[in-house]
Parts: structure tokens; C-alpha cells; sequence
């Protein structure tokens, strides 16, 4: 595991989370995603998917204004090289 782009990834989920401009869902999402991420019960890979797939339906969702959905997608590209190294 990349230890620096993992702890980027959890910056940046964190930084959504706080972010008052998106809605609170995807601020909630973002929260339970850095959850996830911290479980250590479970595989890296296996964490990235669930939380790939968490972030990936709320990049769908049509409330979320385009800044945050930039945010979404640049996390999902870290989450993807991080699940690959």
C-alpha cells in the first residue's frame, strides 16, 4: 500500500466532509467513506471498491453542484491507483 496516497485519499474525503458548499449527503458519504477506509479488518482492495462504489453514486447524483463533483472524481482517481499499488 502507498502509504503517502492513502493518507492523501483520507485528506481530501476529509476535506469534503467539512465542505459546507455540497450538500449533506455527499458530506455524510465522504465521512462514512473515510470510515471505511480506516477499517483494517478487511483488504485494501475490498475497502476501495466499497467506498469507489459509494463515492462513484453520489458523482451521479444531480444535486451535487460541479466543484464537488470534481472533488468526487478526483478522489475516485486516487482510490483506483491506490486499490492498483
Amino acid at each position: 500500500m502507498d502509504q503517502n496516497l492513502f493518507n492523501e485519499v483520507m485528506y481530501l474525503l476529509d476535506e469534503l466532509s467539512q465542505d459546507i458548499t455540497v450538500p449533506k449527503n455527499v458530506r455524510k458519504v465522504a465521512q462514512d467513506s473515510k470510515v471505511k477506509l480506516s477499517q483494517e479488518n478487511e483488504s485494501l482492495d475490498l475497502r476501495c471498491a466499497t467506498v469507489l462504489s459509494m463515492l462513484d453514486e453520489m458523482a451521479n447524483d444531480p444535486n451535487v453542484p460541479a466543484h464537488g463533483r470534481t472533488d468526487l472524481y478526483t478522489i475516485i482517481s486516487k482510490l483506483e491507483a491506490l486499490s492498483k499499488s
